[in-house]
């Protein structure tokens, strides 16, 4: 980010203030801060996020591996970067599927235009962290604890927020489904009526994304969640822009360059194992939970 060229005239030192984002909202920082200073604050957010991912909450990303390919129980909620690489690709699988549908349909879906790159790189790393906050914690997360929490301390209050299905007594799975899901399509909504909106096909894209992300957010914690919309927005943008510079064309050019192609189809078959494995996981334990009953 700082010694490419990819920003022209925008660079690390450029001032957030003057990014069209910040003039179209009409919010203004109090502070002089600059486009690096907000990469420097982020980076390291995501490497403290990435760190407890490895290493949690139960166990070691290589220890929680080697125990899943040496027996034959399948185990992913040991670890929070296992569960992260299954709904990341889980998450693509339904886009792509979406996208094939709508397409069908003459359904074309367009991003906001960003006339700079380095801009875009400082938005697709922003919008995780704060629309996981905005959406989740606070759609979700919040009420979740005002009507479930017997506990009325900081610390507690804190734990919910951070993994609501692990502090939190929830006795009625339809209420909170209910509440996902309309977060969900509140979600989508946001992505094509509000600020520099995408065009209408992302609606059905952003509400299955919103829901899968708010059943993350509730069962396995904010971590899951920031991560994996981290990875269908910056990873995906990253990669598109590496092709669009070692190809010299435009980033909408790169996105129907054949590498990508080939990255969607590995996120293809990488979904469908992964939905295969959440299948074969849901019938096993119904099988122990009925030779229990028996």
């Amino acid at each position: 980010m700082f010694n490419t060229d990819i920003g022209d005239d925008i660079n690390f030192q450029y001032p957030l203030n003057n990014l069209d984002i910040f003039k179209e909202l009409g919010y203004l920082t109090p502070f002089d801060i600059e486009i690096g200073d907000v990469f420097i604050v982020l980076w390291s957010i995501y490497a403290i996020l990435f760190t407890i991912a490895m290493f949690g909450p139960d166990k070691g990303f290589l220890k929680a591996l080697s125990a899943n390919l040496s027996r034959e129980k399948l185990e992913t909620k040991s670890n929070y970067m296992i569960t992260i690489t299954k709904w990341f690709s889980i998450l693509i699988l339904m886009s792509i599927i979406i996208d094939f549908i709508q397409q069908g349909f003459g359904i074309v879906t367009v991003p906001p235009s960003v006339d700079n790159n380095l801009a875009q790189f400082l938005y697709v790393s922003l919008s995780p962290i704060v629309e996981e906050i905005g959406f989740r914690v606070i759609l979700i997360g919040l009420p979740l604890f005002v009507f479930y929490s017997h506990k009325l301390s900081i610390k507690h209050f804190f734990k919910s927020i951070w993994n609501p299905n692990h502090n939190l007594h929830i006795y009625n799975s339809r209420k909170i489904l209910f509440l996902i899901v309309l977060v969900g399509i509140f979600f989508g909504l946001a992505h094509i009526m509000t600020g520099e909106p995408w065009s209408e096909g992302k609606f059905a894209q952003a509400t299955v994304s919103g829901i899968i992300l708010g059943w993350l957010y509730f069962r396995f914690g904010l971590i899951t969640a920031i991560l994996v919309h981290w990875g269908t927005n910056y990873f995906i943008f990253s990669y598109a822009n590496f092709v669009s510079q070692t190809n010299e064309m435009t980033i909408e050019a790169a996105f129907s360059h054949p590498l990508i192609n080939t990255m969607e189809m590995l996120f293809l078959i990488s979904g469908i194992f992964s939905v295969s494995v959440l299948l074969i996981t849901y019938f096993n334990s119904k099988k122990e939970q009925t030779l229990k009953i028996e």
